[in-house]
């Protein structure tokens, strides 16, 4: 099969599952994909803003906040932001009951709410060491993702505030808050479309339960060896994990390197 474009989740995949770093192998490798011709995308769940050292690999296409916002040499090429009423009202009301809350815009901010477990999901999913800016009016803006900060009763009494909103979660103490249906594979065939590329054509790497409708889209869906158990058995070959070069044994097994 000849393959035209490949489509990298960041954190656990593109970068070392335990430390957040990106290797010199890994860079190696994307310089080598694109000399081939093959066009370069990441698919992750951070905002615009937290992308720069992704951009400094040299992709250009960058699939952001989970799939509700995508840019191709900084081209808007596909968005969906959230009411900025309902915004608001889930903003209050998190701010009546002390929950906190993170808002993805470009940019990253949260509603001030601090507590151990949110700057350990911080520091899990996002590599941050502090809290994020606080925006005391950022329902003004438009939200292309908003995150809970939460157990699952707490996630659930947010259902129940909130019944006309979905509750979708992605980490032990994170729930996306969304008014339609976010995935990264719907940001993906909006890319596809764009560069005239079908799905057959796409090779995606993942580590998350979130990544896992992106590996059943693309023709060659390829699991990282620290992803989880559910995304293994919806990939179409494991791979090693990202601090053992995954991607590289994956790209040299399917002979693309």
């Amino acid at each position: 099969m000849s393959y035209k474009i490949v489509f990298f989740d960041v954190d656990g995949t593109l970068t070392h599952h335990e430390n957040g770093t990106i290797s010199a192998k890994t860079r190696e490798i994307i310089k080598c994909l694109k000399h081939k011709g093959l066009k370069i995308v990441a698919a992750t769940g951070r905002p615009l803003s937290l992308c720069e050292e992704v951009k400094e690999l040299g992709i250009d296409t960058l699939i952001t906040a989970n799939g509700a916002f995508t840019v191709h040499n900084e081209k808007v090429i596909h968005k969906l932001s959230m009411d900025k009423h309902v915004a608001r009202e889930v903003f209050e009301y998190a701010a009546t009951e002390n929950h906190g809350l993170s808002f993805y815009t470009k940019e990253l901010s949260m509603n001030g709410i601090k507590d151990d477990n949110i700057l350990k999901a911080l520091k899990e999913t996002l590599s941050l060491s502090d809290y994020p800016q606080i925006n005391e009016r950022i329902y003004d803006e438009d939200i292309y993702l908003m995150c809970l900060y939460a157990d699952d009763k707490t996630a659930e009494q947010y259902a129940q505030q909130f019944p006309h909103l979905m509750f979708k979660r992605w980490h032990p103490f994170i729930v996306s808050v969304l008014q339609k249906e976010i995935t990264k594979s719907g940001a993906i065939l909006k890319v596809l479309n764009y560069f005239n590329i079908h799905q057959s054509e796409a090779i995606a790497f993942g580590d998350g339960e979130n990544d896992i409708d992106m590996l059943e889209l693309a023709g060659l869906g390829i699991a990282m060896g620290n992803g989880s158990d559910k995304l293994k058995s919806a990939a179409d070959f494991v791979t090693k994990k990202s601090s053992e070069d995954g991607i590289e044994f994956a790209l040299k097994k399917f002979s693309i390197l």
